[in-house]
């Protein structure tokens, strides 16, 4: 294999264009055979093999510094710059992480998950270089939807007035994490269709030299051009087309479902299977059905959304699609309710995070009406760049905006319809449990205009057990636990609202109780218990909370987690005991 003689981008100079073609193929065959056994993202990668072996040949990293963007295009650097072990063994298979990470060595330039931040991250660096009066190349690579983002028009913008060498390579494969939505779509059409010579070209109206290579996939006009570039005394684009899922036929058919995929060549939306978010594309296909006047909102992520291509056309017009900006969906929104239509926007609880101004300034601030969808929000062995703890602290500090936390699928289909068809003033946050769904068949008759009023399940003494959302079942175990096993008829209680406290439920159990605790699935710093731990700060009730630490984790299993947060039965109990010596 030519591979066996590639360790470091320095081994491809020895290459001859033929051996390099034949390492493109090589390069395929073991993403494929990777990937599909322990998932991760597929048809991105496959589209810049020849590009990435192309930039390495040309550029002499680790000196000429390279940003990718989102970095789920990154593996196959990642197997040019010391790391191919993780790919073609498959013992290692989990060595490496998902995203560039500088931990791995001085190839990465940071830690990137979220779109359209390599060329701002670029222009950092490069000025950083003319301050110090240093020579070497600063390459930007984004692609894959990225400049849907916002972002990337600020880092455009800031980059195209640099007198100095800035080099941004646009991957254009004509997708983003499904099909690209918005005008910038035509507009890289025309480009194409012209081979780059349109006088219509946003790039150099920034203040950019442009190249075009028709053929992303031709190692020898890659090369071409990135020569060109090389050492470049102004900024350019090498604006390059490739295609998504480019060498395995499926991917290639659908890049949409194979964008990323789970373990055993599985796509990550599965048919058929009743989740909380599938509950939501059958309630709202119905609500279009019916004639409401709802408008579903997705940023680029619509398949992990739970709306498949199958709900997008059943939803037709009444869904939108605003590519990668979530800053610009929250404001969308606002404008929606302002106007007297139901917006209703899902969205990553690692997502949500980007456009935390939008949702204090533009919807909060305007008491606007609608209805936000917070998925993947919890503990989870999740890379650091995706991990959903922050979206309790971040939301729940905002005025207006009410934050609920369902337990079961009843509760969440009457929090969904309250939300699209009662409520008429101020936002609504509903957090879609990650948990298996459940269903308790019994029909919610809660009244969510009242708001901050908690669910009392069962009334007792001694201990209070509050569980929020996703881990309300949880503090149902802690109680029955005690209860069976220590003889303590203890107080279980729903919070419902992640948002707000029942002040009258928790004073009345200051009268016998001793002891309360409260569980969340998110970061505890800023979040739900240190509300309910704050309002004991006077008291003679002691609180025990239960969450997550306020850190980053990258991959770490779930078990170990648990343990790390004492989110554990024996563990819980063994603290009950050390305050009540039982």
């Amino acid at each position: 294999m030519i591979l066996d003689k590639v360790n470091y981008p320095q081994d491809l100079k020895n290459l001859s264009l033929d051996e390099m073609t034949k390492l493109a193929a090589e390069i395929r065959e073991i993403l494929i055979k990777k990937v599909t056994t322990v998932g991760g993202h597929l048809a991105p990668n496959l589209g810049m093999v020849e590009a990435t072996i192309a930039m390495h040949y040309v550029f002499d990293c680790p000196k000429d510094k390279i940003v990718f963007d989102i970095s789920h295009q990154s593996y196959v650097h990642k197997i040019l710059t010391g790391r191919k072990d993780g790919f073609t063994e498959e013992k290692n298979y989990k060595k490496y992480t998902s995203f560039t990470n500088p931990d791995e060595g001085e190839y990465d330039q940071f830690k990137t998950g979220h779109s359209s931040v390599s060329i701002s991250f670029a222009t950092g660096l490069a000025k950083a270089r003319d301050i110090n009066k240093e020579k070497y190349n600063v390459i930007a690579v984004i692609g894959d939807g990225a400049l849907t983002g916002g972002q990337a028009y600020e880092g455009l913008n800031n980059g195209g007035s640099f007198k100095s060498n800035f080099i941004v390579m646009v991957n254009d494969n004509d997708w983003s994490i499904a099909e690209n939505h918005g005008s910038l779509v035509k507009h890289l059409q025309d480009l194409r269709a012209s081979k780059g010579k349109s006088e219509n070209n946003i790039f150099k109206a920034l203040g950019f030299d442009y190249i075009y290579v028709d053929n992303g996939h031709d190692i020898n006009d890659l090369i071409t051009a990135f020569k060109k570039v090389k050492d470049i005394d102004h900024p350019v684009v090498v604006h390059f087309h490739t295609i998504k899922g480019k060498g395995y036929e499926k991917a290639e058919k659908d890049p949409e479902h194979y964008h990323g995929i789970l373990p055993g060549d599985k796509p990550r939306f599965i048919e058929g299977k009743e989740t909380y978010l599938s509950i939501t594309a059958d309630y709202l296909v119905k609500e279009v059905k019916k004639g409401n006047n709802i408008v579903v909102i997705s940023a680029a992520t619509p398949l992990y959304s739970g709306l498949p291509p199958h709900i997008r056309n059943q939803l037709g017009e009444h869904y939108h699609d605003v590519a990668i900006a979530e800053q610009d969906a929250i404001s969308f929104i606002s404008g929606i309710g302002k106007a007297n239509a139901k917006p209703i926007f899902i969205v990553a609880s690692t997502f949500i995070q980007r456009a935390y101004d939008q949702i204090l300034q533009d919807l909060s601030l305007n008491n606007n009406p609608a209805t936000i969808i917070v998925n993947g929000g919890g503990i989870t062995p999740a890379s650091d760049t995706h991990i959903g703890l922050f979206d309790i602290p971040m939301l729940c500090s905002i005025p207006n905006l009410t934050y609920l936390n369902p337990t079961c699928k009843e509760e969440y289909l009457k929090m969904l319809d309250y939300a699209v068809n009662i409520n008429k003033k101020g936002p609504i946050a509903i957090r879609s449990p990650i948990k298996e769904l459940i269903s308790t068949g019994v029909e919610d008759t809660t009244d969510y205009s009242i708001k901050n009023k908690f669910k009392l399940i069962h009334k007792g003494s001694k201990v209070a057990i509050i569980g929020l959302g996703g881990l309300f079942q949880f503090a149902s175990e802690i109680y029955e636990e005690l209860k069976t096993n220590k003889n303590i008829e203890g107080t279980l209680i729903n919070p419902i609202f992640a948002s707000g406290l029942d002040n009258d439920l928790l004073e009345e159990l200051k009268k016998e109780h001793n002891l309360v605790i409260a569980l969340e699935d998110g970061s505890l710093e800023g979040g739900f218990g240190q509300r309910i731990s704050a309002f004991y700060g006077n008291s003679n009730v002691k609180v025990l909370l239960y969450g997550a630490k306020k850190e980053f984790n990258n991959c770490v299993p779930i078990d170990e987690l648990v343990t790390r947060y004492r989110l554990k039965k024996e563990l819980i109990l063994e603290d009950i005991n050390g305050i009540l010596n039982l």
